[in-house]
This record gives C-alpha cells, structure tokens and sequence, in this order.
C-alpha cells in the first residue's frame, strides 16, 4: 500500500511540475551587441595611492617619523617641517585616513609609556589639524614600550624608539 502512496505522489508532483514549466517564446531576442570593453591602461607604475609606499616615495621615509627627547611630547621645528611635508601629502590625497603610532622607549613603567605613547600621538596630529588636516581622517593609538623598532638599551637604541610614526590605511 506504500509504495502505490508513494508512486501515485511521484506522478502527482511530476504532473504539477510539467504544468508549471515555461513554453518557448514566440520569438527570440535578438543577440547581444558585441560590444568591446576597453582595457584599463595602468596611469602609473608605482605604488597604489594610500599605500604606505606611496606615502613614503611622496614625503620620504624619515618624514614619516618625528622624534621626541626622552619624557618629551612637544613638536620642535625639525618635528614641524616633517608634519608639514606630511599635510601636503595628506592635503594632495584626502580620501586617505591614517594613524599615528606614539611609541616609548624601554625604560619606565607600561602604564607611564603607553601615556606618554599617547600624548606624543596627539601631539602629531595636533599640529596636523592645526595646519588643516581634519581630524576625522586621523587615528591615534599609543603602543608605549611594546612595539620598538631598535632593540637595545642604550641611548641610541632608545632615541630612535620615542617616536611618532605616521602610518597609512588602505
């Protein structure tokens, strides 16, 4: 008995079905036009704008950074130029948004270094607002002692670790 269910429900849905199938169309469409898609000729060969190397072959690698003396956030004149060569790129690019990383050397507490971190951030892009960048294009995070880029504990090492780098979002 269930098996004359079960082919009586086969046949019953493939009926249903053929009745809702489609008839042809009278007539066609026509075909498509042929129409040639130009390729993209590249505008340049260099890096992509907004990418970090873009950024770095427009202002320089060492404009991308400014360096502070040891408990210091203030920006001194060096410090000035760099983030002026930096608003002009900014200012030629303004799709661009990027962050600026505040950074410490060794010595200290983490807690002291990730303020002092943050205080030099602010103080880059401080300077960059008041020179006409808006500040919704820039982020600031503070890394403290956590990410150096020289490694040793030393003067040299820590001079080149109080810093404030300008980094690029694609």
């Amino acid at each position: 008995m269930n098996t004359r269910f079960a082919t009586v429900a086969v046949l019953t849905s493939a009926l249903a079905l053929a009745a809702c199938s489609k008839k042809a169309p009278e007539e066609l469409p026509p075909p498509p036009e042929d129409v040639a898609t130009p390729t993209p000729t590249p505008t340049s060969t260099g890096p992509a704008v907004g990418s970090m190397q873009h950024f770095i072959a427009a202002v320089g690698q060492s404009n991308t950074v400014v360096y502070f003396e040891t408990d210091r956030y203030n920006i001194d004149a060096e410090d000035s130029a760099k983030l002026q060569t930096q608003a002009q790129y900014f200012s030629q690019y303004p799709q661009i948004n990027f962050t600026i990383e505040g950074h410490a050397d060794e010595r200290g507490t983490r807690e002291y270094n990730l303020a002092l971190g943050e205080r030099r951030a602010n103080a880059a892009k401080n300077y960059l607002v008041s020179i006409g960048i808006p500040a919704n294009r820039i982020r600031t995070v503070s890394y403290g002692k956590e990410r150096p880029v020289a490694l040793g504990s030393n003067e040299s090492a820590w001079a080149l670790n109080r810093r404030a780098a300008t980094i690029t979002i694609n």
